[in-house]
């Protein structure tokens, strides 16, 4: 039994969240009927994304809807808040949220009292004051920059298969990914294979007349799967003649030109930026303790240290790993960990609730893997090492197993099973960005210059 009615918020709607409440929905299904215990989670958006399809979702292999989760769905027994956590102040325990609602009223944001705090905002990406990166670089986080970046590369092919001029058509062609991480690796693997499907639909243009870069900082690419599995992708990206620059970086992309540290120069159209992510700000506008990097600093059993009633894991928690032979390591930020930290935490929380003794986070990591196009990929998981097919093959089952929902699961598989009977689509959708901007134009109004000129163009 709960001692008292307890009011749970839980801040962000990823991996952890998520998974957090359902967990607490579930194991306090009673006490919520009754009314002691009410859940509140606050999120930027109505859906979790499952990131890992993202690669597959801008290759046309999965639907976009079906790579994310809706909120209000899955978490029947919880109040759902569309919005953001813009402070919070934990000796007070309230919370500042913004939303839709707060921005057209006008009054400011909205403060929400709670008793037990958890804090899953994820990660933003992590970019450099690099020249031209925030007016021409493309992240790779959401659903809504995969379809877009998918839209974009046909369109670049669209733009190369029309123009006379061989300075656009050379950078029409020429796609640079920076980041040698599993989101960099994975979304080029997968657009490389979707493009060189679509060019033998374009009457002048190549496989070969497409350039694809990719820049890695670091002397190495998919540190996670292991240095030979690592050198292995290396060598199996260069045989499909893409570009792979270890030790390079990318000081500039001012006037559509990338600019390497090497000296090179490549007039393109396309930068997608995958170069690590960042604490959330909103860890900022706490009250609560950070790490040197800008992380909660935890406890093992997920607690925010020096505190009480104030929960963190994923991307912004520093948890300890308890199962490291070093002192002092951290969990990798990673959805592995996240979706296993999730089970603890709502675990502890109900303890909590009852008076019960806490229970410790401990999951050895076992191993990653990663797709490089379709029937490609790189695995190490429990020490075996996998390549090509059976590793692609992994990847699919291992993330069909992760991804939530039965309902996620059977609409994943029916659409791998359809794309293995049928041809794959070469639809560029960009309008879908841009919904009014031919309405507009009839309606004699003048369309947004930002971005397009062209309504139906997507960059």
């Amino acid at each position: 039994m709960v001692k008292e009615r307890a009011r749970i918020l839980v801040v962000g709607g990823g991996y952890v969240g998520m998974y957090t409440a359902l967990r607490l929905q579930r194991r306090l299904k009673r006490e919520l009927e009754r009314g002691e215990v009410e859940i509140t989670v606050v999120t930027p958006d109505p859906y979790m994304t499952y990131q890992p399809f993202l690669p597959e979702a801008a290759a046309g292999a999965i639907s976009p809807r079906h790579v994310v989760v809706p909120l209000r769905r899955v978490l029947d027994r919880c109040r759902v808040v569309i919005g953001e956590a813009t402070a919070i102040d934990h000796a007070k325990r309230t919370a500042t949220i913004s939303t839709l609602a707060t921005e057209e009223e006008g009054t400011g944001g909205q403060l929400l009292t709670y008793d037990e705090l958890v804090l899953a905002p994820g990660s933003v990406s992590r970019t450099l004051p690099i020249p031209g990166l925030a007016d021409h670089g493309i992240g790779f986080k959401t659903v809504e920059e995969a379809i877009g970046l998918r839209n974009h590369v046909i369109e670049q092919m669209d733009i190369a298969s029309s123009t006379r001029d061989p300075a656009i058509r050379d950078a029409a062609l020429t796609f640079v990914f920076v980041g040698g991480g599993f989101a960099g690796v994975e979304a080029l693997g997968e657009l490389e294979d979707m493009a060189r499907y679509a060019a033998r639909y374009y009457h002048n243009v190549q496989p070969e007349d497409m350039k694809w870069i990719l820049v890695e900082a670091s002397d190495r690419i998919l540190p996670e799967v292991g240095e030979e599995m690592g050198r292995y992708t290396v060598t199996e990206l260069r045989r499909r003649n893409i570009d792979v620059r270890l030790q390079t970086r990318l000081e500039s992309c001012a006037d559509r030109v990338a600019v390497l540290s090497d000296g090179a120069r490549f007039p393109t159209r396309t930068v997608v930026w995958t170069a690590g992510v960042k604490p959330h700000p909103v860890l900022a506008a706490t009250d609560l303790p950070r790490n040197d990097r800008g992380r909660l600093t935890c406890t093992a059993e997920l607690a925010i240290e020096g505190t009480t009633h104030a929960w963190a894991a994923g991307d912004a928690a520093a948890v300890p790993d308890v199962t490291a032979d070093e002192p002092g390591r951290e969990c990798a930020p990673n959805a592995q960990h996240a979706l296993r930290q999730a089970k603890v935490l709502a675990d502890n929380i109900v303890h909590t609730l009852r008076g019960e003794p806490l229970q410790t986070y401990e999951h050895a990591y076992a191993g990653s893997v990663a797709s490089l196009g379709l029937h490609k990929g790189v695995a190490h998981v429990y020490g075996r090492k996998l390549k090509g097919y059976p590793a692609w093959f992994m990847h699919r089952a291992y993330h069909l197993s992760r991804v939530p929902t039965f309902n996620r699961k059977a609409r994943v598989l029916a659409e791998w099973t359809l794309a293995g009977l049928f041809k794959r689509e070469i639809v560029s959708l960009g309008s879908l960005e841009h919904p009014r901007a031919e309405f507009e134009l009839a309606a004699g109004g003048k369309p947004s210059q930002d971005p397009p000129v062209n309504p139906k163009g997507s960059s």
